[in-house]
Order: structure tokens, then C-alpha cells, then sequence
């Protein structure tokens, strides 16, 4: 058993606490369904290890979506059904409907609802600042509960995020590359994609966890705030570490590499250079000053850290004042017109920190107030 400083900071034990049968998907048993059951409408796209269709539900007349799986290892079609199953019903985890078989290829087709989503590069130039605020909390809702269900995604990115902005309902998709969390167990480091890789995986340490997750999600966040998509742009896996050196600095690369005993691979001596870390005002300009808050690098600079152990979790995140917005609208419409309780912030479970229990006190007296003022 690997020492207890590489474990996961959080949900380290989920696991230890289900069945085998919970993450043993090897042995995990497939229940098909009938492809007759389905017709495809269109071809919607294609990735590394799928093709994806807009489809209808002939016996219910409704719309879905096939993704037709390329051949593959059994054991890793039996994992992504497995997680999306344990995960069915999750907030914004997109639903598994069914799993059939392509009559014409034998291989197993997914069947997951349909989501009327915007291509995320022409809608996140149109989000305002709250809506990149609404839209990230939904996100880390969909990760809190999968961490807390023992599984890390490990392909988070714009992508695997579809938004129906006129319902602004947000689903997190693909869990292709998703996988258990077991304590100290060694994992694949080539998962996730380039621009969204952390720090870990471009070291080639395997000991990485949910941490992993949150680096991508803050690759997101500072897209997102600072309109550079993606915010670190390597033209290789290489070039990805030294473009992330640039910015938080390549004293502290060696500090991480050094207290985690990770022997970085020796081309880097030729093209990591020298750099000093940045501070993140650097990347504010007039073209998005208008989404970029202390609160919003507040929040960058506490995920987007090399230390995977250091970065914020899903859970840390929903409740940092960047978020506090959010939570005052969700509360102002849980009320109504009567009265707000702290029972009405959204809250995927767990105590609130006592770091900030003062300012989610401060919005529930302000929108009891309001809610109170407005019914006179």
C-alpha cells in the first residue's frame, strides 16, 4: 500500500466503502437493450474512440443521442458503462438511457438524452460574466458528485461540456476516458486532452487523482474569463509544460517535481528555460476586463497549481466567493416572494467551511431582506 501523502485529499475512501461489484467492472454484466427501439436522424460528429448521432426514440417520440463505440477493449466499454451507470441521476451527469448493440458493427451503441447545445466557441464569447459564474458551478456540481462517487473524469474540457443556453441546462459528457479512484493505485498518464493535461500527467506521474479534474477546470475558467481559448496552447505534450512554466514559473515546476521525487524527462533541460511566474492581471485587457474579477483570480490562482494536493477541490470550489452571486440568485428564487433559509442554497451536501459561512450569511441576510422589502 502506497504512503498516505499521495492519496486524494478528498473522497480518498469512496471506494473502500461500496461493494466490489460497485467498481469491478470487469465482472459488471451488460443488459441489452433493442436496437430497433432507435433511428438515427443525423450524424452529429465523431471522436478518437466514437461516432455520435442525433437519433429518435420511435416508441416514444422523442430525441436522443447515439454514440455508436469503435471497436475497442471489452473491459473499457464495460468501464464507461459502469461509471455512467453508477453515476445515472447525478446533477448534470449526462443520462444513459440504454445500451444496445449496432446491428451492423456488433459493437455496443450508448443511447443518452438529448441536449441542445451551442458550440462552445461561438457561445462563450456571448456569456456575460454571470453566466460564466452559472455555468462553472453547474460544472463542478457534475464533478463534486462524481469525486464523491469515487470516480475521476479525466477528460474535462469544452468539449465534454454541452450547454443548452435558452434552458441553461448544462450536462457533463464522454466518461470514455473515466476511471475508478482507488488510494496510492497508479494510473495511465495519457489520458485527457493536451490543452487541459495538468502538471501530473506531462511529469508522468501516475499516483494522480480527482486533483486532476480540477486542473482542467481551471484551464476552463481562465478561457473562459480571459477569452484565450485554450489558455495554455503547447504544440505537444512537451511544449504544453513549458507553455504552463511561463506562467506559474519553472522554480516552482522543480519544487513539484522535487518534493514528489518525479524525475522529469531529460529534453526538457533544452527547452524549459528560465521563467519567473506571472501574475494572472497580466492576461486582463480591454476585450475582457468586463469578466475578470479578484474574485474570478482568486479562484484561478488557488486551482491552477502544480501541486495537485494544493489545488482546490470540487467541493472548495463551489463554496468560494466567486460563486456567492450564484448562490444569491438561487436562494432569491427558492424564496419566492416569502422569505429565504439557509436550507435554500443549493448545496451538493456536506458543512459549509468556516471560511466561508460569514458570506453566505452575509447574501442570506441581504436576500431575506430583499425577499422581505419586496412583499410589503
Amino acid at each position: 500500500m502506497a504512503a498516505s501523502g499521495v492519496w486524494a485529499r478528498v473522497y480518498a475512501d469512496a471506494n473502500t466503502h461500496k461493494p466490489r461489484d460497485y467498481w469491478d467492472y470487469e465482472a459488471h454484466p451488460i443488459e441489452w437493450g433493442n436496437q430497433d427501439n432507435y433511428q438515427i436522424v443525423r450524424k452529429l460528429g465523431r471522436g478518437k474512440y466514437s461516432e455520435v448521432f442525433e437519433a429518435m426514440n420511435v416508441g416514444a417520440g422523442e430525441k436522443c443521442v447515439i454514440k455508436i463505440l469503435k471497436p475497442v477493449k471489452k473491459k473499457k466499454i464495460k468501464r464507461e458503462i459502469k461509471i455512467l451507470e453508477n453515476l445515472r441521476g447525478g446533477p448534470n451527469i449526462i443520462a444513459l438511457l440504454d445500451v444496445v448493440k449496432d446491428p451492423w458493427s456488433r459493437t455496443p451503441a450508448l443511447i443518452f438524452e438529448y441536449v441542445d447545445n451551442t458550440d462552445f466557441k461561438t457561445l462563450y464569447q456571448k456569456l456575460t460574466d454571470y453566466d460564466i459564474r452559472y455555468y462553472l458551478y453547474e460544472l463542478l456540481r457534475a464533478l463534486d458528485y462524481s469525486h464523491s462517487m469515487g470516480i475521476m473524469h479525466r477528460d474535462v474540457k469544452p468539449h465534454n461540456v454541452m450547454i443548452d443556453h435558452s434552458h441553461r441546462k448544462l450536462r457533463l459528457i464522454d466518461w470514455g476516458l473515466a476511471e475508478f479512484y482507488h488510494p496510492g493505485q497508479g494510473y495511465n498518464v495519457r489520458v485527457s486532452s493536451r490543452y487541459f493535461k495538468g502538471p501530473e500527467l506531462l511529469a508522468d506521474y501516475q499516483e494522480y487523482d480527482y486533483s486532476l479534474d480540477m486542473w482542467s477546470f481551471g484551464c476552463m475558467l481562465a478561457s473562459m474569463i480571459f477569452r484565450k481559448e485554450p489558455f495554455f496552447h503547447g504544440h505537444d505534450n512537451y511544449d504544453q509544460l513549458v507553455r504552463i512554466a511561463k506562467v506559474l514559473g519553472t522554480e516552482e515546476l522543480h519544487d513539484y517535481v522535487e518534493r514528489y521525487k518525479i524525475d522529469l524527462d531529460p529534453r526538457y533541460s533544452d527547452i524549459l528555460g528560465r521563467h519567473s511566474r506571472k501574475r494572472w492581471e497580466k492576461f486582463v485587457h480591454s476585450e475582457n476586463q468586463h469578466l475578470v474579477s479578484r474574485e474570478a483570480l482568486d479562484l484561478l490562482d488557488k486551482l491552477l497549481r502544480y501541486d495537485h494536493r494544493e489545488r482546490l477541490s470540487a467541493r472548495e470550489a463551489m463554496e468560494h466567493p466567486y460563486f456567492y452571486p450564484v448562490l444569491k440568485e438561487a436562494a432569491m428564487n427558492a424564496a419566492g416572494p416569502t422569505n429565504v433559509t439557509p436550507s435554500s442554497l443549493p448545496s451538493a451536501g456536506g458543512p459549509e467551511t468556516q471560511q466561508v459561512r460569514e458570506g453566505l450569511q452575509d447574501i442570506r441576510e441581504e436576500a431575506t431582506g430583499g425577499a422581505q422589502n419586496g412583499s410589503q
